[in-house]
């Protein structure tokens, strides 16, 4: 898949100290694919986004993005190329109303300029994610479903190419998850690539058309998600011997 793929991570190797978090792996995401990252705790899918999007570099190997090596670009540099992605536990601008915590990416990743444009374009993606009526309200006053939905706004604000979700559904109740998950099938229907991490099976094997296993730092398997699942390598990683 790589040769058309939009992203490409090539025998990435990221180490701290003497631990090896990633050995040596090389994973591919297709223009508007939907893919699911798993693993134990520990198995390196938080160091591999963190490649992914800029946040650590990679120590050997390298990402590509759209057919261009972005292994030493800053993150800021691959937000406003395409790459975005929303974080596990949200932290919001709570000071900042919700529309004005999208007008810091509309501004300095998508590039939008003029107060009266971002502010449209921030309402109508508040409008996108069920936040519409709360547009000026601060966002430190929102619930937790909520404030997924803000963070998600805020990853979509940046006009990516491919939005890496990193366990967006964490400790939400089941109805809420299925809330995120209509949200992501809709960016995705829009043409984002999606990268889904997360614990919640159901979510994963329901939205992936593809799923990634890493364990102790490697890539153990890929493919359709019910053949994942049978792998006996896969079933040893999350159950033991």
């Amino acid at each position: 898949m790589s040769g058309g793929a939009l992203v490409s991570v090539e025998n990435v190797t990221r180490r701290f100290g003497g631990f090896v978090a990633l050995d040596g792996v090389s994973l591919a995401v297709a223009p508007g694919e939907r893919l699911g990252l798993i693993g134990p705790n520990g198995s390196g899918k938080t160091t591999l986004i963190n490649c992914v999007g800029g946040a650590l570099r990679a120590d050997a190997g390298r990402v590509m993005f759209d057919g261009r090596d972005v292994t030493r670009l800053p993150a800021h540099r691959r937000a406003r190329l395409g790459i975005a992605r929303s974080f596990q536990i949200p932290r919001p601008f709570a000071g900042m109303t919700c529309a004005e915590n999208l007008a810091v990416p509309l501004e300095y990743a998508a590039g939008l300029r003029g107060r009266a444009a971002v502010g449209r374009e921030a309402r109508a993606i508040l409008d996108d994610v069920g936040l519409g009526a709360r547009a000026d309200e601060g966002a430190g006053t929102l619930t937790q479903v909520d404030m997924r939905k803000l963070e998600l706004a805020r990853a979509l604000a940046a006009r990516p190419r491919v939005l890496i979700a990193d366990e967006a559904m964490a400790g939400l109740a089941p109805a809420e998850v299925d809330e995120i998950l209509v949200l992501l099938r809709r960016f995705n229907e829009g043409g984002i690539a999606i990268v889904m991490i997360e614990h919640i099976m159901r979510a994963v094997m329901g939205f992936s058309e593809r799923v990634a296993v890493l364990d102790a730092g490697r890539l153990i398997a890929e493919g359709a998600p019910d053949a994942v699942m049978r792998s006996p390598e896969v079933e040893r990683a999350y159950l033991g011997e």
